[in-house]
Formats: structure tokens, C-alpha cells, sequence
């Protein structure tokens, strides 16, 4: 998913999507208000019945790693969220709130600097207490070790243990959401230090509410329930048992079988069967995630705007995602997901007009005026190997046919398709489609697309009509200030159409009627064992 690079300022490529998820840096994984599909009995909140069961969850690809400082992919992270904690996390929509930590952070110094005071009686499954230079090292890893993970965290200037409960954070700069960045995993640093191979892949050490048991690359990967948790609701579960099941309809037969409890991934066609089995419904919440059509704005005739407004005109998004995408998706106006753009209240209305409907008369007459256009036009279209993406391109590619032009969509294995989209090269591409995942903040949907740090990195437009406000309210402490400038700048760069947004897609399960308590969520893709989602299996 990522690519090295030993500078630790440069950004990395982790949050793309690869039709795994979404991927974010809460725990370094993921996936307001959770939505719940057909579901009527999935269990109440934090309830502490300790019920046992045993959880098998069939995964879309394996765990690789576990340890947080390292790990870079979904499904390890679906296994390293639920043994590590963060100092905050977030309730069962977007909000941050304490976890290791007794409250919010004392913020100072013009939003320069955080304090962070942290619980009594916080253990690692080690039985060692959780501190302040746990707290430290956890932060700082990542940097001094170069990780892909490093760009995450290059705001902090340094980190002080006050002492063994109190730790400082000061910022290069106010970075209006560290509060995100607060959630980061935190691991014992002699445990760590003492063996990090070890650590990553057969005796990773946290605080949460699970052990790590063992784990066969391919095969599965096992935790249980700590019963010395130090925090509460202790789990339900007495186990969870993650299987990797690539292909979706093996997937969804294991769910027939009973072979698995839980299934991730619903895609569109099976959507509909899972709801018809019987004995099993669908939980599904709307992810942190954005896919869209991204134009070439180095070079080729996409540098014009009104060559990219003739391609909005050349076909309906609205139709191609109720084609390709719904159920499991939803349509998207802007770069930012539906929570984020409610709970700032953003103009949705304003971004949903700027979008054009098909007119194929409108959009053969701006490609025939303008200058950029040759006659003979052949439109490269680069896709990564995902269906939905790839359909999306092909109705694009349909669309200039239908005005009078050739395009090509070319379909690529990861690796490819990173090394083209970002070389600006119009032999390469004159358009992409791809996903991001990210933190619930306007900052990780913009600043990793729409500003010149991000050209050749993890963008590919090489846009840069909204450089200077989206670094600024990157960089600014008030929230009414930053809403200001995601505003402006959200709107330019939709009417520049830099980008044309398509969907977002949900995290959805399905799952057997015997399994309480499992909840989809926006950040950390499900819940098994928080205050407002404790699962367990019982009988139909």
C-alpha cells in the first residue's frame, strides 16, 4: 500500500484505498452517528455479561504485522486496534474522547503546545504500568525509526514526561487536528526495545481489552479476551478468530456455512443475498473515505478547467454510483465524508450544484473550443484493480466516445498504477481514479491532495489553486478560521474540478443473527468491546 522513503517529512501513500477499507491513523486503521442495517438484535452498549463465544471474522486479505509503529495495512490493524489503546479514541461516531487519558488536554501557547494527563492504575498485559515515557517513545518511534508512518507525526517538535502520568507535546506549529493525532497506539518501550521483531510479529504487548495469541500469515490470527483488563466493559467474547477470505463469494459462503460469524466487505452484488439468507443480516456504517476522478493539471489538455468541465458534462456520477457503488456506497460531493461535512456544516448544498449532469451537446462543444484538445484526442484513463474504480473510468471513457473523442482505461496492478499517477506525464495519464482514507478532520482530505507538498506523493493533479488556504488552516488553531478556508477552498476546487468526487463506501459486515454487540463504525471499522458495543455469540 505504501512506499518507502527515508525522509520522515515526505508523505506516504498509506491511507490509499485498495478496496480493503479505509485506513487511518486512530490505530492506525480504520473505518457520526452509526447507521444499522437490517440489524435488530445487535446487542446493547457496553454491557458486561462476559458471556464467552468464540468470534470467527472473515477478512477481505491477512494481517501482515502488529506492531503499531510499523504497521502500514487494514487487516493488521483490524487485529493491533482492539490489543493496543491510544490516550484518546472515539466514541461510536467521530468524536475524540479519553481513553488512557483522564480528560481532554490542557492546550496552551496558542495552540502550540497539548498536556496530557493520564489515568491511575493504566497496565500493558505484562502487568507494567503504562507512563509517561511509554507515552514518549510511542510518538517518537516512528520518526527517529524512519517507518512509513513517520509523516504522521511530523507536526510534533518534541515530547516532555512531566512525570509518570503528566505528558507535554509542543507542535512546530498549531495543528489544528492533534487531537486526531492523539488517538496513536501506545507500546511499552522495554518490551519493544527488548526484541522489535519479536514484538511485531509473535509477542506484540499492549493495554487493550484483548491479548494477541498467535498468528499464521495466510491462515489466521487469534486473540482472547484479557481478563485482567485494567479499563471497562471487560469483553464479552472469550476469543475472536480473524480468517483471510479473498474472494467475496467464498466469503459469503462461509457466512452460509457458518463457517464465519461475520463477513467484512459486502460488494454490491452480494448485498441483496446476504439480506435474503435468514439467518443473518448486514451492520454497515458510512466509512472515513473518498473516491473520486482526478484530472492531470501538469500537462496534456486536462491543464485546461474546461476541458476537466467538459468531462463532468460527459457523463452522470449520480448514475454511476447508483450503478456500481450502491448499496455499499454512497454518493459524495466533496472530498470530505458526510460526518465530517455535518459536524463542521459545511455548504453541502452549495458543493452537490457545482456537479454537472450528462449533456454530451455542452460537452462536445467546450472540448471543440478549446486550444488543448487535438482533434485526434486518445484519453488515457488509469485505473488501480478494483471493479467500482474501474467501471467508473470505462463510464467516463463511454462519455468522450459519445462526444467525438477516443479514451483508453487501463486497469493496473498496484505497483504500476503507483509509479504512473503521479508523474504528471500525459502519456501515463490524463486521468485516475482512486480512494483515500483518513482522520475524522477536513485536514487528512485536503492537504494530502491539494497542496504542492503533496505533488508526486500522494497526489497526481499537480493542482495548486488552493495551496496557500489549505496549508493555513492546516496550520491554524481556530476552528472558525479553518472552517472559513476548507470552505473557499473546498469550493474552488470543486468549480476548477481538480477533482471530480464520486463515493464513499461503507464498512459493512454480515453477520449471523447470533452475534450480539458487534457494531460497524466510521474510524476503526467495527466495535467489539467499547462502552457503547460489547459482541458475543450466543445461540440463534
Amino acid at each position: 500500500m505504501t512506499r518507502k522513503n527515508n525522509t520522515p517529512d515526505k508523505l506516504k501513500r498509506r491511507r490509499l484505498l485498495q478496496g480493503v477499507g479505509a485506513l487511518g491513523i486512530a490505530s492506525l486503521a480504520g473505518c457520526s452517528g452509526n447507521s444499522n442495517e437490517n440489524n435488530s438484535n445487535s446487542g446493547s452498549g457496553g454491557q458486561n455479561s462476559n458471556t464467552g463465544g468464540t468470534l470467527v471474522l472473515g477478512q477481505v486479505k491477512s494481517p501482515l504485522e502488529f506492531d503499531p509503529i510499523v504497521l502500514n495495512d487494514v487487516p493488521s490493524t483490524q487485529v493491533a486496534g482492539r490489543v493496543f489503546e491510544g490516550l484518546y479514541t472515539y466514541d461510536s461516531g467521530i468524536n475524540v474522547v479519553p481513553q488512557i487519558a483522564t480528560g481532554e488536554p490542557e492546550v496552551k501557547n496558542n495552540g502550540k503546545t497539548y498536556v496530557v494527563k493520564m489515568k491511575k492504575g493504566v497496565t500493558f498485559q505484562n502487568g507494567d504500568s503504562v507512563t509517561a515515557e511509554d507515552v514518549k517513545y510511542s510518538f517518537e518511534a516512528p520518526v527517529k525509526e524512519e517507518t512509513e508512518n513517520a509523516a504522521e507525526l511530523n507536526m510534533i517538535d518534541s515530547i516532555t514526561a512531566k512525570d509518570d502520568r503528566t505528558v507535554q507535546f509542543d507542535l512546530k506549529y498549531p495543528y489544528g487536528p492533534f487531537l486526531n493525532t492523539l488517538t496513536w497506539s501506545i507500546v511499552p518501550k522495554k518490551v519493544r526495545e527488548k526484541d522489535k521483531k519479536k514484538f511485531n510479529k509473535k509477542k506484540p504487548v499492549g493495554s487493550g481489552p484483548f491479548k494477541f495469541d498467535s498468528w499464521q500469515e495466510g491462515k489466521m490470527a487469534k486473540i482472547s479476551r484479557w481478563d485482567d483488563y485494567w479499563g471497562e466493559p471487560k469483553p464479552n467474547l472469550s476469543e475472536v478468530e480473524y480468517k483471510p477470505i479473498e474472494e467475496p463469494t467464498t466469503r459469503l459462503t462461509s457466512l452460509q456455512t457458518g463457517e464465519s460469524d461475520v463477513i467484512e466487505e459486502i460488494p454490491p452484488k452480494l448485498w441483496k443475498q446476504v439480506q435474503n439468507m435468514g439467518d443473518a443480516n448486514i451492520e454497515s456504517t458510512v466509512g472515513m473515505g473518498y473516491f473520486y476522478l482526478a484530472f492531470n493539471c501538469k500537462n496534456g489538455p486536462t491543464t485546461d478547467p474546461k476541458v476537466r468541465e467538459a468531462i463532468d458534462y460527459c457523463f452522470d456520477m449520480d448514475q454511476a454510483v447508483s450503478n456500481f457503488v450502491e448499496p455499499t456506497g454512497i454518493r459524495q460531493y466533496s472530498p470530505l465524508p458526510k460526518q465530517i461535512a455535518e459536524k463542521w456544516d459545511f455548504p453541502l448544498d452549495k458543493w452537490k450544484s457545482i456537479a454537472h449532469g450528462k449533456n454530451i451537446n455542452k460537452a462536445k462543444t467546450m472540448l471543440e473550443e478549446s486550444d488543448e484538445v487535438p482533434d485526434n484526442w486518445n484519453a488515457n484513463i488509469i485505473v488501480p484493480p478494483d471493479d467500482k474504480r474501474e467501471q467508473l473510468g470505462v463510464t467516463v471513457a463511454n462519455g468522450l466516445k459519445e462526444a467525438g473523442y477516443n479514451a483508453n482505461v487501463q486497469r493496473l496492478d498496484w505497483g504500476a498504477f503507483l509509479d504512473k499517477y503521479v508523474s504528471g506525464d500525459p502519456k501515463d495519464y490524463n486521468m485516475y481514479t482512486l480512494g483515500w482514507s483518513g482522520t475524522p478532520d477536513p485536514d487528512a482530505f485536503t492537504y494530502y491532495f491539494f497542496t504542492k507538498e503533496a505533488h508526486g506523493t500522494t497526489d497526481g493533479t499537480f493542482y495548486n489553486g488552493v495551496n496557500k488556504q489549505i496549508k493555513k488552516a492546516r496550520e491554524t488553531a481556530s476552528e472558525q478560521q479553518r472552517k472559513k478556508l476548507y470552505s473557499e477552498a473546498i469550493t474552488k476546487l470543486l468549480e476548477d474540478r481538480a477533482h471530480l468526487p464520486a463515493y464513499n463506501l461503507k464498512n459493512s459486515f454480515g453477520m449471523k443473527n447470533n452475534v450480539q454487540g458487534f457494531k460497524a463504525h466510521p474510524v476503526s471499522s467495527f466495535a467489539l468491546a467499547t462502552s457503547y458495543a460489547n459482541a458475543s455469540v450466543g445461540s440463534q
